[in-house]
């Protein structure tokens, strides 16, 4: 089983921590998102264009099976909390929810092609924020604010997972 996920809006840093604390730990990282687009063949918002979300997130799920299965840091993409079945699978990981303010979210994302983010990613992030929260706090054992430093965020979840341990 996955020894820890981390799920979030887009732009929370996930793919970052997921990096540090799997070097921490020398175990493998996954990315839901980078192994689905192995697995496609293709990039994540090309594919998400062409087959559309509800097609995107069935795939989502499969590789996310896969990565809870796996001693692993888990990456999932910011809609991986989207359908039932993921978050009763999400919830029964290790389950940490990263998130910062939406500004931040904008700047770190600015430069990125997120097709469900559209021609107004201020609108479509409030949106976003208001839907998936409620699923980020289902799954999650705990909220941790990524606005700080790397080094910062990442002393804080391997806080959090010691004092699960204890």
């Amino acid at each position: 089983m996955a020894r820890l996920v981390l799920v979030g809006l887009p732009g929370t840093g996930k793919t970052t921590v997921a990096r540090e604390l799997g070097m921490h730990w020398g175990v493998e990282v996954i990315d839901t998102d980078d192994a689905l687009a192995s697995v496609l063949g293709r990039t994540v918002p090309d594919f998400l264009r062409e087959a559309g979300e509800e097609e995107f997130r069935r795939r989502e799920y499969d590789v996310l099976l896969e990565a809870l299965a796996r001693d692993a840091v888990v990456a999932t993409g910011g809609g991986g909390v989207t359908l039932p079945e993921a978050r009763a699978s999400l919830a029964s990981a290790r389950t940490y929810w990263l998130d910062c303010a939406d500004d931040e979210i904008l700047a770190r994302v600015a430069e990125g092609d997120r097709p469900l983010l559209g021609d107004d990613p201020k609108q479509a992030l409030t949106r976003l924020r208001a839907q998936r929260e409620p699923w980020y706090q289902e799954v999650s054992r705990v909220r941790i604010d990524t606005s700080g430093s790397l080094d910062e965020v990442v002393a804080q979840v391997l806080s959090e997972v010691k004092g699960e341990d204890e």
